[in-house]
């Protein structure tokens, strides 16, 4: 009989965290709704069911919200599951399997921020490529860090554990439907999601194949300090807050002033650190308007793209050049420090620390040794490395969040640590991208899973990546991303939207 072949060439396959019981032997057949009955360790299922191809719904995860609708997805089986690691955990995950055309692959995605919800939309990207896939909630349900109060544990499976539970639970269920487990294993995340894969590549290192990490939020308290630190400055002084409509002021001169160094005029600014723009030309020689700034607010825009300091020494890099647009969070009328937060709940666990008194001579010390549990303190992945695991990095040169300058620092740090990084790491910084996606004139889509995967398989590391400008879900301009510290610079012939017209070059 087909489910007791099947079933039978499966036991081998399955982690040790699941156990087959007489009511899960269905779930190793072709039935996605059978696998209601796997027998999972701290963790059951929650729902199990197919869903046909076509127009998929799903409510929003938040009061407020909007449902979230796939029009173009396959069918797929489609898996919730709480786990319970730990009496005071409640670790919602999903798992998406195509029903047809499976690639044999498991990629696991990341969130952002305080996370609180499954990562749907990289879930439904996933899927399309042929991909089991699955997600979680990271624990909670909220938008901040309140969840934390009182919940140590909870904190724990926000940080790391939450992803691991759900990797090894998803597997197992992978492993369930198809009857063999994914032949590869990937994570793929940015911000926080970055900062994830980089828990797991040092955590949890016989997780996955290959992990890549965008825009790493790490480490996640130093970060924050820096942060605080430039928002706390500035707000000191009335006059030295930047009126929402300068932000883009200041990007346009930056443009104006930096567009032609890569020998193309087309908005984007190949590689910002080689763009020495002096903001103080902007200073009103007359009375303040929207295109000028006052000497409080040159001073401000400099301190944005300065390394904050505490007793004097430097901790972390500021911002780089064509970042000015996302600026409001930190310099803006109505900024609210994004790590606020954890300062309030995590480092001081107080609930009424307010972020107006950070000291970052008297504060980052704490925050250092939050970072123990909280991020990644190491560049030495080769626990990873050293069973082949591959590592894709990117970075947004535009980014108003996470210094891309800090993603630099930590790729090249990882080079002179890591065993084997020149064979097993890779940096591609993205002009024009914001943070994780977006930016004016952005090549931001492109598909770094797809390079992971072609160099695991074949062992050829990636040099170049395709990326595109999209307007209307259509590609307006291409270009490469060169593996860093290569840039991608125009041949002088042909159009300028066709990357067949650039090489990757030395800066």
């Amino acid at each position: 009989m087909r489910k007791k072949l099947l079933l039978a060439a499966l036991l081998p396959a399955i982690p040790a965290a699941i156990s087959l019981t007489t009511a899960s032997a269905p779930a190793a057949a072709d039935s996605c709704a059978s696998l209601s009955g796997l027998s999972l360790s701290h963790a059951k299922i929650d729902s199990a069911q197919n869903i046909p191809a076509g127009n998929f719904s799903i409510p929003p995860a938040r009061p407020g919200g909007r449902n979230q609708t796939y029009k173009d997805l396959p069918a797929f089986c489609r898996v919730a599951a709480t786990l319970t690691p730990t009496p005071d955990s409640n670790i919602k995950i999903e798992v998406w399997m195509p029903a047809a055309n499976w690639n044999g692959k498991f990629q696991a995605v990341g969130n952002g921020g305080w996370a609180g919800t499954i990562s749907y939309e990289a879930m439904a990207k996933a899927l399309r490529n042929g991909y089991g896939t699955t997600s979680t909630d990271t624990g909670h349900t909220v938008g901040n860090g309140s969840f934390v109060e009182g919940h140590r544990e909870k904190l724990i499976d926000f940080l790391y554990r939450s992803e691991h539970e759900m990797t090894v639970q998803a597997k197992a269920i992978v492993a369930g439907y198809y009857g063999s487990a994914p032949k590869r294993s990937y994570w793929n995340g940015c911000s926080t999601g970055g900062r994830q894969g980089l828990m797991e590549a040092t955590r949890y290192p016989s997780d996955f194949d290959g992990i890549v990490a965008g825009d790493p939020a790490n480490p996640r308290s130093v970060h924050d300090s820096w942060d605080l630190s430039v928002t706390v400055a500035i707000h000191k002084d009335p006059a030295a807050v930047i009126p929402n409509e300068k932000f883009s002021t200041i990007h346009k001169a930056v443009i104006a002033a930096c567009d032609k160094l890569d020998g193309v005029e087309d908005g984007l600014v190949t590689n910002p650190k080689a763009c020495h723009f002096d903001v103080a030309a902007l200073t009103c020689k007359g009375a303040d308007n929207a295109s000028c700034l006052t000497p409080a607010q040159v001073q401000s825009a400099k301190r944005l793209m300065s390394p904050a300091k505490a007793d004097g020494v430097n901790f972390y890099p500021g911002l780089l050049p064509t970042s000015e647009l996302g600026w409001g969070a930190l310099a803006g009328p109505d900024a609210n420090p994004r790590g606020a937060d954890n300062f309030k709940y995590v480092i001081y666990k107080d609930a009424k620390w307010d972020w107006h008194s950070f000291d970052a001579d008297k504060d980052l010390a704490a925050a250092k040794k939050a970072d123990e549990l909280e991020s990644v303190t190491t560049a030495d992945l080769s626990a990873f490395t050293r069973h082949n695991g591959k590592i894709v990095f990117y970075h947004g040169w535009s980014d108003p969040q996470i210094s891309p300058q800090g993603g630099i620092d930590y790729f090249e740090a990882v080079q002179k640590q890591t065993r084997n990084a020149s064979s097993s790491t890779r940096l591609f910084m993205v002009p024009g991208m914001g943070h994780c996606r977006g930016g004016e004139g952005a090549t931001d889509d492109f598909d770094a899973v797809a390079s992971l995967d072609h160099w695991i398989e074949t062992g050829e590391a990636p040099e170049r990546i395709s990326a595109a400008h999209m307007t209307g879900g259509k590609p307006v301009r291409t270009r490469p991303l060169c593996a860093y510290p290569q840039v991608a610079r125009y041949k002088g012939t042909g159009s300028t939207d066709d990357e067949a017209n650039f090489v990757c070059t030395a800066p």
